[in-house]
């Protein structure tokens, strides 16, 4: 039986899995690896930052029926194994890496600084705001999608508290006017837009910007994203920011039995310099290394990635939100969603991602880049 571990149950990992172990083939014994019993919905996390829902669901109502779940971390992986944090290991055929990311944290302070990049700091972060009086001042950090988004929440959920997003701009990537009317929404939602300015360092009372100093009761660390070190302290290849490298199949380069997929995986820049840390890319990065799996296990070549964009759904507190259309390559469209219809729109897809999960071999995705250059013949491994 070909041995398959899967690192991590996010929405990368229990898609391959699943798509795996749907596959049928009673020669593939697929086992997830994952520090908690739950799948965690990130999508959600701001949400339940702000106490608007839970974001946690057990992996044993997600994972298909013939997955094993192994409770535990991943402490480095060798050439046919992976040691485990318990005392363990698990022997492999085939490895998938989707260990996923977490909270960057590049700004000096920002250990004084609540996040909503995992489960952990989105709940710390809801405790914080249970605690804080009426008038405390809440300082979000980033114009990005988690920064307005986690901003929008807090002041939805919790009308008596200011809120403040510092930002040098808000949703920079946009058109003008869709930024702009993002803006008025945020405004309109009784948020304060500190524009025009950087963050540069966290403290316990407040936040310390290139334009002054911003006193904080609860400062919220909306920038960067990171992946887990794992990869780098097993010695794989490794891109600058500590992602695995892989090829245009998702195969490491190198290392013909470990597949990458989701957040923490560097695929060649031809087919995936479009591709953002999301829940858009990680569900059809895992099908596509579940593809890659099974096609190294049958001895033929895998095809070459290839994932199109559809769009940036934005929640604005729970009756708004903002939908921007975009081309394949991630670039906007002139089409966009505002208001209530957005919110549905937004909900939809959240809910969406389960249901997908749940029927992996019919799920599907839009194509996007064709490479310029042929996927090479892997070597045959079983």
């Amino acid at each position: 039986m070909a041995r398959v571990v899967v690192i991590g149950a996010g929405y990368a990992g229990v898609m391959a899995a699943n798509r795996l172990a749907a596959a049928g083939r009673s020669d593939v014994g697929v086992t997830v690896v994952n520090p908690r019993p739950d799948f965690v919905e990130r999508v959600r996390l701001h949400e339940h930052a702000a106490g608007a829902t839970h974001a946690v669901r057990p992996l044993s109502g997600l994972l298909h029926r013939d997955v094993r779940l192994r409770v535990a971390t991943v402490e480095t992986i060798a050439e046919r194994s992976v040691r485990l944090d318990d005392g363990g290991a698990l022997a492999f055929d085939h490895l998938l890496y989707a260990v996923g990311s977490t909270a960057a944290h590049d700004l000096p302070g920002a250990e004084n600084a609540w996040h909503v990049a995992d489960l952990d700091g989105a709940q710390a972060l809801r405790t914080r705001l249970r605690q804080l009086p009426g008038g405390a001042r809440v300082v979000v950090i980033g114009g990005g999608l988690t920064g307005i988004e986690t901003s929008a929440e807090i002041a939805y959920h919790y009308p008596f508290l200011d809120v403040e997003l510092v930002a040098p701009e808000v949703a920079a990537w946009l058109p003008d006017a869709s930024r702009t009317r993002i803006a008025r929404k945020l405004v309109d939602a009784g948020i304060v837009l500190r524009t025009g300015r950087r963050a540069t360092a966290v403290h316990p009372d407040g936040v310390a910007t290139d334009a002054g100093w911003l006193p904080s009761a609860c400062t919220v660390w909306a920038g960067a994203l990171a992946v887990p070190d794992l990869a780098r302290r097993s010695g794989l290849p490794v891109a600058p920011d500590g992602r695995l490298r892989t090829d245009e199949t998702l195969v490491c380069l190198g290392h013909p039995r470990i597949v990458g997929a989701g957040d923490a995986v560097a695929p060649p820049r031809h087919v995936a310099a479009h591709l953002r840390m999301s829940c858009q890319a990680a569900m059809p990065l895992g099908a596509h290394a579940a593809d890659t799996v099974l096609a190294l296990i049958r001895g033929e070549r895998p095809v070459a990635l290839s994932i199109g964009m559809v769009g940036q759904g934005i929640s604005l507190g729970r009756r708004d939100g903002f939908a921007q259309a975009t081309h394949r390559d991630d670039t906007p469209r002139r089409f966009t969603l505002s208001g209530r219809a957005a919110a549905l729109v937004k909900e939809r897809v959240c809910r969406f991602t389960l249901s997908s999960m749940r029927f992996p071999r019919a799920y599907r995705w839009r194509s996007g880049a064709t490479p310029t250059v042929p996927a090479p013949t892997p070597t045959t491994v079983r």
